[in-house]
């Protein structure tokens, strides 16, 4: 089956409101209506990936004003939403949290950053999640990733093994490692015969300058669309049984070997 695949490349630099930036989001929604079946925003893109200080002060709970005008827009639109991330409050605690609509307008999962950043000490702020996500989405089976997790592997071999077809990742990816992200996608495609549908931001968030380059990257490794360094809105038709044909044709995951390793 043939899904419409939407991938929203958002400029987030500082200079934009918080709000501002959440309404000219929905009116990007609301131009997709009738044209797309799935669509993907950037993480934390109201208040800037590294931004924390932003994210703190707008954080949400699970039903706060972002998720809820989400989801209007998904059964609006009949659309399926994946809202990229955003702060989640619950208690005490904040969470990095992805959450996925249905074309009705239903949270079918929300996905809570289990690799924080530490690198840019994203824990000051954010809590860790505590399990992996795989959803049923149009896209098949679909693993749910966020930035700095695209560097674990083993996190997306656990969603495969799980079923998983596809993998989306919203990102806050900033210039200077750009490389690394444009090398991470493919491996990450090529090693689970899946599906990666990576959207990342651009724009200035204090010294931050984040790179683009968001990706659609077929299950063989092939990339079927990649953004430029500007904000940028692009669809792809996305085959959503094509990773199980490839699995069946080339099935690399049979011969995977677990074995001790010996130091000498």
């Amino acid at each position: 089956m043939s899904v419409r695949t939407t991938v929203i490349q958002l400029d987030c630099s500082s200079s934009e409101a918080p709000n501002s930036r959440v309404d000219r989001v929905m009116d990007l929604l609301d131009q997709l209506a009738g044209k797309t079946d799935v669509v993907l925003l950037p993480e934390l893109w109201n208040a800037g990936a590294f931004n924390l200080d932003t994210c703190r002060e707008i954080a949400q709970s699970i039903d706060g004003r972002l998720p809820t005008a989400l989801s209007a827009k998904a059964r609006q639109h009949r659309m399926w939403i994946h809202g990229g991330s955003f702060t989640e409050r619950d208690g005490d605690h904040l969470f990095n949290t992805s959450v996925v609509f249905n074309d009705s307008g239903d949270l079918v999962a929300k996905y809570r950053k289990v690799h924080v950043f530490t690198y840019a000490r994203e824990q000051d702020t954010m809590t860790p999640g505590e399990e992996y996500v795989v959803v049923e989405t149009p896209l098949g089976l679909t693993g749910l990733a966020t930035c700095y997790d695209a560097r674990f592997p083993e996190m997306f071999r656990a969603m495969r093994e799980a079923g998983a077809q596809a993998f989306l990742i919203p990102s806050g990816w900033p210039t200077k490692r750009i490389g690394q992200w444009n090398a991470l996608l493919p491996a990450r495609a090529v090693e689970n015969q899946a599906w990666v549908i990576a959207n990342n931001q651009v724009g200035q968030q204090g010294s931050h300058v984040l790179g683009g380059n968001s990706a659609v990257i077929d299950p063989m490794g092939m990339v079927r669309a990649l953004a430029a360094d500007t904000e940028e809105i692009f669809t792809v038709d996305i085959d959503s049984e094509l990773a199980n044909e490839w699995r069946s044709e080339f099935p690399a995951a049979n011969d995977i070997v677990t074995k001790p390793v010996v130091t000498h």
